[in-house]
């Protein structure tokens, strides 16, 4: 923007060089162990929802009590390490054009989106793998689970737009991207169609076992 406008841009372009450093990603946000991108922080597996039921004091009416409440409890204090849920915030280096196109996690990352077992589906790329933990789980008890597991169209417009574009790109995985941007975007556009045909509606996000919209609507 500031290029077309004539304006200074460098401190823009600084930002933008290292944002964009193939290296620095791969060094401070490339897991191994989950073969994606991931956040890293100060971060524990080990949480749960629970409820916790108010003690009566001595002489007092347990009619009294509040009610129970869901609370979420840390078993594990958190440590410094990757976030490891295979989801959206896994592929924004490909979604965002940010990976170079003959990176050697490339194809790793296209197993993951096409595995029926983590993202894919046949309505678009779900937003949680269904192998997390926290796959369709609350985070609070008012929060209900919308980026663990619904498919979520504005995330897959990215994901088709990087599909196509890098299916343009030399690099090691031009058919496979040529043919997962075909089929994504056939499933994609049929299920938005259906459920438009059958609701009158675009919803806020998909069910991603059925393809039927949720949330929100109209959301157009």
């Amino acid at each position: 923007i500031s290029q077309l406008l004539g304006e200074d841009g460098g401190h823009y372009l600084h930002d933008n060089r290292i944002l964009t450093d193939n290296a620095l990603l791969h060094q401070q946000h490339w897991s191994e162990r989950l073969g994606a991108y991931a956040d890293y922080g100060n971060h524990t597996h080990n949480t749960a929802l629970e409820w916790v039921r108010p003690r009566a004091a001595p002489g007092q009416d347990p009619r009294s009590l509040p009610p129970p409440q869901l609370i979420r409890v840390v078993r594990k204090p958190p440590r410094l390490q990757y976030v490891g849920a295979l989801g959206y915030v896994s592929f924004f280096p490909f979604f965002l054009q940010v990976l170079n196109p003959s990176s050697p996690h490339l194809g790793r990352l296209l197993d993951h989106i096409r595995d029926s077992d983590k993202v894919w589906t046949p309505y678009g790329i779900r937003s949680l793998s269904k192998s997390s933990s926290l796959y369709l789980q609350r985070n609070t008890e008012h929060d209900a689970p919308y980026w663990r597991g619904p498919v979520w169209i504005n995330m897959n417009y990215l994901a088709v737009r990087a599909l196509y574009l890098y299916s343009h790109m030399e690099g090691p995985h031009r058919d496979r991207l040529a043919s997962l941007y075909r089929e994504l975007r056939q499933n994609l556009l049929a299920n938005l169609y259906r459920q438009y045909k059958d609701t009158g509606f675009l919803w806020e996000q998909y069910n991603d076992q059925t393809g039927k919209g949720q949330g929100c609507y109209p959301f157009t």
